[in-house]
């Protein structure tokens, strides 16, 4: 019989029961015995789906209240001194939330630890930090936990660890003293870590699993010989503890390249691979085989978007994998966790029927591997499915919703001068400083203010026909008008309108353009109690008119300073989607591009006079690998200047990217050509110091100085620390002061005095400079 497997499954619950739970929890409405109950009933509700759809590899340990990765720091017991842990017992649900948000309470105040991308995906893991100082024990026993749970309820499940490797490769380095250290070598704790590993391994072993997922994610970026020597050092030793529990070592979101040889000789039992988006990976099979009578867990389905498979072409995909390795070794399975995609397509009763039957969300791609598997045996054991599949893709190839000629001729007349602003560099500086008469270090916000919950009951009024549009304009009036008088009162220098009229900053767009659709419940975990709704891109995008231009224009007309216009770029409403899948993205990231421009000029012929156009998502669709990274970046970076090259030299624009490191991509982020880059930077100690140290950089820039993901308010000199460290480095001519994020899932008693204290900050700062402006220097001095 052949097997089928999910490598992961979604957490949230089918209407976000987790982040409802979990923010209750973090509120003190909800205890943690009922913040526990959530998570029970939400496990079994998935466990059961999978096994009623047949799935034979039902994975458990997947599910997390924050983060798989911060799960993995948390049962190895890594973690920092700052958090008090006295090195015994198990990890609290205190110190674990507290190394995710950071603490401050009853004279505690500490930082959280770093967030990231999860790879190139819109995921964002806890970044172990890890140094000489760091000692493991087995502090969570949380997989066993679970696995325990899932067989009283009569379902036998595969337990899923992060791997070793991974989880040491994803850490960074730290000095005692919890500064970065980058000389550490991170594989210098393998063994000790094993331990730890070695113990959860045969507890699960004891308690009677027959196979454990470990995933390796790490395999599939560039590694080097050090490394998979360490890959094999460490599954020999759980291979010897593991007995006679099956070991599976899974991969996911790419290509195994140089790692294949040292993967496929490891003493496991199966491997996984991504054959979706690691199109080398079947290549590889068919010329190397598997040794040792190992199985293959061959991910055909794709895990991270929602269009339906083509089962027929799954299907010869596994028949090729079963002639490279033997048909009675073939699980069909994921590309990945289906983590990244909606849980439920049958709540979207709204949408569209003939778009409805394009669509696959994670219990379909459940029931997607489970028809594959039957198919593989039998053809006829999956014939309805497969039938219905058919005349879903052809009713996708044959509309006439997916393609506009007059979008076609738009992007085809483009030329190479629309991809590049009129003045240099200086000449734009002096154009803008002349109109914008700004002081030195200024100081902004990144867009959006809270959603209150006056906010989001606005919406729901309007959106259920409570209120009428114009009711509800004057809702938004009023609050923006609130929201400038904040500003102004705190100090801020350039203004935003603070995004009250937007659910999200993809979505807002994606529902005044078309070629896209939305659903209700189609929610994805971003990062912690954080979900997002990412829009479907069906068919070719057009702008039918302005977007955001009543709401700029509004703003700018209640007060004398300057009010930021605030676009998302197309790489970010891009990647921040899920795309269609026939035709090149870059193609449709072009056309997003062309419509972001033309909102660009509406707002210029509005008198807005600085415009940040947000591409949070470029450095996160960077592929895996570096040899891969010319071609995405030959279009991602172009496609921002087709968007932005049409403002005038006398406009700003301004750009903001965050949670991902920058170094490796730096000249990219320059040849963006955005006037002001603002940046990601709080939880990254001198990282992002150290990029710019490195690289250079010659545009404005401002380095985030606070987390507006932790509910702490950094005290003002903590934030002129980082403001001083940052002129050490960079011309404090180019500085700007701002938050690392926007403001939205914060708290106005939060935001009101971090934002104080970072104006006082700037402050501080512009004091300790010399009484003659280098700002008014250069603007003398320079041509325009």
């Amino acid at each position: 019989m052949t097997l089928s497997a999910i490598t992961g499954y979604p957490r949230i619950g089918p209407r976000r029961e987790l982040k409802r739970a979990v923010e209750g929890y973090w509120d003190g409405r909800v205890d943690l015995t009922a913040l526990d109950e959530t998570g029970r009933a939400l496990r079994l509700e998935g466990w059961r789906r999978m096994r009623e759809a047949g799935i034979d590899l039902i994975p458990s340990n997947t599910f997390s209240h924050y983060d798989h990765v911060l799960d993995a720091i948390a049962m190895v017991g890594a973690v920092p001194p700052r958090y008090g842990d006295s090195g015994e017992g198990e990890v609290d649900a205190d110190t674990y939330f507290a190394m995710a948000r950071g603490a401050q309470r009853e004279g505690l105040d500490v930082t959280a630890m770093e967030m990231i991308k999860w790879f190139d995906t819109n995921y964002h893991y806890i970044v172990p930090e890890l140094g000489a100082h760091t000692r493991f024990r087995l502090a969570s026993r949380k997989p066993l936990d679970e696995y325990l749970e899932a067989r009283e309820a009569g379902i036998e499940t595969v337990p899923v660890l992060l791997g070793p490797l991974s989880l040491l490769l994803l850490g960074k380095g730290v000095g005692a003293d919890g500064h970065q250290d980058q000389t550490f070598d991170r594989l210098s704790l393998l063994p000790d870590l094993l331990d730890v590993y070695e113990q959860i391994v045969a507890l699960l072993h004891e308690a009677g699993a027959q196979w454990i997922q470990l995933d390796e994610p790490v395999l599939v970026q560039d590694r080097t010989p050090e490394d998979l020597a360490a890959l094999a050092t460490a599954y020999e030793r759980l291979s010897a503890a593991s007995g006679a529990t099956k070991l599976l070592v899974q991969t996911y979101f790419g290509d195994v390249d140089e790692s294949f040889g040292a993967l496929v000789g490891l003493p496991v039992d199966a491997i996984g691979l991504d054959l979706v988006r690691g199109q080398r990976n079947l290549g590889l099979l068919q010329r190397h085989g598997l040794p040792g009578g190992k199985h293959v867990v061959a991910g055909v389905v794709d895990g991270r978007n929602i269009w339906i498979n083509d089962l027929d072409a799954s299907l010869a995909t596994l028949r090729e994998v079963g002639a490279a390795v033997g048909n009675d070794r073939v699980i069909a399975g994921t590309s990945c966790s289906l983590l990244h995609v909606p849980l439920e397509l049958d709540l979207e009763t709204q949408l569209d029927p003939e778009l409805r039957s394009w669509l696959a969300f994670a219990n379909q791609k459940v029931d997607e591997v489970a028809a594959l598997a039957r198919a593989y045996e039998d053809p006829n054991a999956a014939a309805d499915e497969l039938a219905a599949n058919r005349a879903a893709l052809e009713s996708r190839r044959s509309s006439p919703r997916t393609h506009d000629p007059a979008v076609r001729e738009r992007v085809a007349a483009t030329s190479e001068g629309d991809y590049s602003r009129d003045g240099s560099v200086e000449q734009r500086r002096a154009a803008q400083r002349e109109r914008l008469r700004l002081p030195e270090f200024p100081t902004t916000t990144i867009g959006s203010f809270p959603q209150t919950p006056e906010i989001r009951r606005a919406r729901r009024r309007r959106n259920s026909g409570e209120i009428d549009e114009a009711e509800y304009e004057t809702f938004l009036e009023a609050e923006i008008a609130s929201v400038i008088r904040l500003q102004e009162e705190t100090g801020l220098d350039l203004l935003v309108h603070g995004e009250s009229e937007r659910n999200d900053m993809v979505e807002y767009f994606g529902e005044q353009l078309a070629g896209f659709a939305f659903t209700r419940f189609g929610w994805v975990q971003s990062y912690g109690s954080r979900n997002v709704k990412p829009p479907i891109i069906y068919g070719d995008v057009a702008r039918p008119g302005p977007m955001t231009v009543r709401w700029s224009a509004y703003a700018q007309s209640v007060t004398d300073r300057p009010v930021k216009g605030m676009l998302t770029g197309p790489v970010t409403i891009l990647n921040w989607s899920f795309v269609r899948d026939d035709q090149p993205r870059s193609e449709t990231c072009r056309q997003i591009a062309l419509a972001i421009r033309e909102e660009i000029a509406d707002l210029e012929a509005a008198g807005i006079a600085v415009i940040q156009v947000d591409e949070p998502a470029l450095r996160e669709g960077v592929p895996l690998r570096r040899a891969d990274w010319p071609a995405y970046l030959g279009w991602s970076v172009p496609c921002f200047r087709l968007a932005t090259a049409g403002a005038a030299d006398s406009t700003q624009i301004q750009s903001h990217m965050c949670y991902v490191p920058l170094g490796d991509v730096l000249d990219a982020v320059s040849d963006m050509e955005a006037d002001v880059m603002l940046l990601f930077n709080a939880r990254s100690d001198a990282e992002g110091l150290d990029a710019f140290r490195d690289h250079g950089y010659d545009k404005e820039v401002g380095l985030g100085v606070y987390d507006i993901h932790s509910p702490r308010v950094p005290p003002t000199e903590e934030m002129a620390s980082s403001l001083r460290a940052a002129a050490t480095v960079l011309d404090p001519d180019l500085l700007w002061v701002n938050p690392d994020c926007g403001l939205k899932t914060r708290r106005y008693e939060e935001v009101v005095p971090a934002l104080q204290h970072m104006v006082e900050a700037a402050r501080a700062v512009r004091a300790d400079a010399s009484t003659e402006s280098r700002r008014q220097r250069l603007l003398q001095t320079v041509p325009v």
